[in-house]
This record gives structure tokens, sequence and C-alpha cells, in this order.
């Protein structure tokens, strides 16, 4: 199963990349998009949960990483209060031999 590795910089302009076992998220991500924090929050919570079904339907169990970045996402995000804050998307990068 081809993973993502999803690369993002954080109203601060620090850069940091989230872990998806599955390509399902480039159904909620664009590469050289921007998206308010809350936004972005929410389509990433649809994002890794879909991520983690996914690994359930092919391996029979959840994916405790996909929850593990969702995690890390809402911890970064507790750093920016601001209204107007911004979390872009640089590149959702595939790994793995099948690009599925």
């Amino acid at each position: 199963m081809p993973a993502v590795n999803i690369k993002l910089r954080w109203p601060d302009g620090k850069v940091s990349t989230a872990y998806s076992p599955s390509t399902v998220v480039y159904e909620h991500f664009e590469a050289g998009h921007s998206y308010p924090l809350a936004d972005f929050l929410s389509l990433a919570e649809t994002a890794f949960n879909a991520a983690s079904e996914r690994v359930k339907q092919v391996r029979g169990f959840y994916c405790s990483s996909a929850m593990d970045s969702l995690a890390g996402l809402r911890l970064l995000a507790r750093q920016y209060p601001a209204r107007d804050a911004r979390v872009e998307v640089l590149d959702l990068l595939t790994q793995g031999a099948d690009q599925s």
C-alpha cells in the first residue's frame, strides 16, 4: 500500500511533514493550496480517518500512524491561535511501488 508524506508550511513559516498510510489524502488536500487553520484541521481529521479506514480494509486493523499524524497536527495547530492563521500544503509525496 503506497503512503504519502504531506509537506506543510505553518503560519510562522515552519515546515513540517505528516505521514499518511494511504493515498486517500489526495482527495482532501491539494499541493500548493493554503487553507484556513480550522478548515485544514477539519480536512486533516477526515483525511487521516479515511486513511486509517483504508488500512483496515486492506490489512484488517486501523492504522495508529495515521492517528499519530493527526494528533501531531492538532498539537502543532495549538501554537497558532490567530483567526487568520493558514496552513499551506507544499507537496504531497507518494512512497511505494504501487502508486494507486
